[in-house]
């Protein structure tokens, strides 16, 4: 078993982000901005949302912070973000999900000016990204992906991993992961299968796969019957156990299988938070 370690890669790229910051205020005199909004009091939500922040500083990105109490209604989440938008020191707009008791994001993310949607959820960046032909499309468009997608495609093309040609499985459907990440492995020309909870013999198609991505938000679902000798395994899971952080993958019945695989913690996650980064820089260059 051979580590894909998202750490090291993430913390190379954020030095770059850090280095291309600084080029933006000598040849413009402005500094990116990033408006982070949090919702309620969820301790995991807090954690993320402090992570982001410390990324902003670190890179030297402005950070603007902006927490509402979880009583705020779906209109005090947009009034807010319109003042955002119109703010001109704000190029990215990110709102932490999920919203608290379960609320329905829908009409919030779609209050979020497309050019300072840096999680990429718009209906507009996902129209983008969908009708794209090609990886160098989505470049050339500059589009403003969705970070962790973003994350897992960055961090195969450091690990001088090939992705055209190859079979992928993608277990999990969301908008902000499952869908944009298959999008993203077909427009690096892969063979891309989207499985979900009701896929029937999903071990049997993922034992076909060259690259397995686990996005189902379940413990240690995936396990060693699932994946074939040489694969790719890429772990996006976050379950919160009186262990620790665990993916969904079973790391212990793959740890002797010829994989490659992104440990749970240090492998995608922080590849997501310097994504929101590249993607606040992104939007900087769109929005000039």
């Amino acid at each position: 078993m051979n580590l894909i370690d998202g750490r090291k890669i993430s913390n190379n790229r954020r030095e770059e982000i850090k280095t291309k910051v600084n080029e933006i205020k000598r040849e413009t005199g402005k500094t990116p901005g990033l408006a982070t909004i949090l919702v309620g009091d969820d301790p995991a939500s807090q954690v993320y949302i402090k992570s982001k922040i410390k990324a902003c500083e670190d890179a030297q990105i402005r950070s603007f912070h902006h927490n509402l109490s979880g009583n705020s209604s779906n209109e005090d989440i947009i009034n807010l973000i319109g003042e955002l938008n119109n703010n001109s020191e704000v190029d990215g707009i990110l709102l932490q999900l999920p919203l608290p008791n379960s609320r329905e994001a829908g009409d919030c993310i779609n209050a979020i000016s497309p050019l300072k949607d840096v999680d990429g959820l718009h209906p507009f960046n996902a129209g983008l990204l969908n009708l794209s032909k090609n990886w160098d499309e989505v470049i050339k468009k500059n589009i403003l992906v969705s970070c962790t997608p973003l994350g897992v495609i960055y961090m195969l093309y450091k690990s001088n991993i090939p992705i055209e040609g190859k079979n992928a499985i993608v277990i999990g459907r969301s908008n902000l992961v499952g869908k944009p990440l298959s999008m993203l492995l077909l427009a690096n020309n892969a063979t891309v299968i989207m499985a979900h909870s009701k896929t029937k013999n999903l071990k049997e198609i993922c034992k076909t796969a060259d690259i397995v991505v686990a996005a189902i938000g379940k413990p240690k679902f995936l396990n060693k019957e699932f994946i074939k000798d040489g694969a790719v395994v890429v772990d996006i899971g976050i379950n919160r156990t009186v262990d620790g952080l665990i993916g969904d993958v079973d790391f212990d019945s793959v740890r002797n299988m010829n994989i490659e695989i992104t440990p749970v913690p240090g492998g995608v996650g922080p590849m997501t938070i310097t994504m929101l980064l590249e993607n606040t820089l992104k939007a900087f260059k769109n929005r000039k």
